[in-house]
């Protein structure tokens, strides 16, 4: 290969790869049954860039289009080793059946496997979750949780024989809660910690725990967690990658794929209403407005971000934008996200777009969950430490240095994450400025 720029060559990947999942329900349970049967031949492991996607190398004459998995050196499937924590125990056989987004019959094909995957208590305080009420849980302090989920991943990577793991956040949504004190440095969380400091919400002891134990970290819900400055900066000082946070499943993955073509073709944009029913756990703890406020952060950011009014106040300067969720039980784990988008065209004619996406929210997830884990083991292998913007293509407010805004035009996101891979492992970057025929 031509090198253009230094590489981070990873070292090789493990022949087993542990991946530790923060509450295994809907999107996790459907996550673990899906690499099951995949294994197995039960089906494909659509959705996922890891296994299915192509990479680009050198010009474009030269056809070299290697699978992601055979350019980087990454766990097969078949090596994948599962666990994690649940405030509900039972095991992944019974989060499967209850949240009824597989088919009971691929259900019953993997249940020896599934039935194998049993969660350990999970660290739970009510008050961050309000519509729930755990009945497998850690028992004590915020600093005896802190030391459990330690001693938790220490064992199943013993009683598993794994040198490496990942650990995805999975869980239900938390309350919104405003950054304090206790939340800046290292050393005001450890004595938070053992204060036993209320402010210190279950998903931040999980990642505090990864973190301290070498486990990089993805969090897919919109709670503060590794990405509050203490936590952020002890993974800098730990050597050890950091993503998040909250997947970009549905809704937002419409809107950064549709906003960046309007700008694009500087159409202008007066107001985008979007609304969500759902039926599963997560609609249950969305109810909950304080809960909804935390994803509502995550979800409103994306437009500004994409189109900058600032720069086209005439084109975007006054765009309404509103967003609901509503709890639907009937739908289940089956999302429907319905969008309303007023545009302008020339001479500020109006026009409309009416988006109905009828998804499956853990469907979309599950493949997310499988690449973080995969990416972020091969991140930690190439000598990386702190937050991974290049991973920004799988969040609905990706992680960045403080210095920096986010990127959230898909497209975007995606050349990144490529032009990453290619970096470690010493490729030609490709950025398109070929000047001669064919060139790029």
């Amino acid at each position: 290969m031509n090198t253009e720029t230094p590489s981070e060559t990873p070292a090789p990947a493990p022949e087993r790869l542990g991946i530790l999942l923060q509450g295994m329900g809907a999107v996790a349970s459907t996550v673990v049954a899906g690499v099951f049967a995949a294994r197995r031949g039960l089906g494909l492991p659509i959705g996922s860039l890891t296994q299915m996607g192509h990479i680009r190398l050198g010009k474009r004459t030269e056809q070299s289009n290697p699978l992601i998995r055979d350019f980087a050196p990454l766990t097969a499937l078949d090596g994948l080793v599962f666990g994690g924590w649940d405030i509900f125990g039972g095991d992944l056989y019974d989060a499967c059946s209850h949240a009824e987004v597989l088919e009971s019959k691929l259900i019953d094909q993997l249940a020896d496997e599934l039935r194998g995957v049993k969660p350990m208590a999970g660290a739970f305080d009510p008050n961050y979750v309000k519509r729930l009420n755990g009945t497998h849980v850690k028992q004590g302090t915020r600093r005896a949780w802190a030391d459990a989920l330690r001693a938790d991943i220490r064992r199943f990577k013993a009683d598993n024989g794994l040198e490496r793991a990942v650990l995805v956040n999975c869980a239900s949504t938390e309350v919104y809660q405003e950054l304090g004190d206790v939340h800046q440095t290292i050393d005001a969380f450890e004595a938070g910690l053992d204060a036993d400091d209320q402010r210190i919400s279950p998903s931040m002891l999980y990642a505090y725990a990864a973190i301290m134990e070498d486990v990089p970290y993805a969090n897919g819900t919109p709670s503060p967690a590794a990405d509050i400055p203490a936590l952020s900066a002890l993974a800098i000082q730990r050597r050890v990658p950091i993503a998040g946070k909250d997947f970009k499943t549905g809704q937002t993955l419409m809107k950064t794929v549709l906003a960046p073509m309007f700008k694009a073709r500087m159409l202008g944009v007066r107001g985008w209403f979007s609304t969500n029913i759902l039926g599963n756990r997560d609609g249950e703890v969305l109810d909950e407005p304080s809960a909804f406020k935390s994803k509502e952060a995550t979800k409103l950011g994306v437009l500004d971000n994409i189109l900058e009014p600032g720069l086209h106040p005439d084109l975007y300067g006054e765009l309404y934008h509103k967003v609901r969720i509503n709890y639907y039980p009937p739908r289940g784990d089956a999302k429907e996200g319905w969008d309303n988008i007023d545009i302008t065209g020339w001479l500020g004619y109006p026009m409309q777009i009416k988006v109905d996406f009828l998804c499956r929210d853990s469907i979309l997830a599950a493949p997310i969950v499988l690449d973080l884990a995969l990416f972020l083991d091969l991140a930690a292998r190439a000598g990386r430490k702190g937050i991974q913007e290049w991973l920004s293509f799988y969040w609905k407010s990706p992680m960045t240095a403080p210095t920096v805004y986010a990127q959230h035009d898909l497209f975007v996101q995606l050349a990144k994450l490529m032009n990453n891979l290619r970096h470690m492992m010493g490729a030609t970057l490709i950025t398109h400025l070929g000047t001669e025929y064919y060139e790029d």
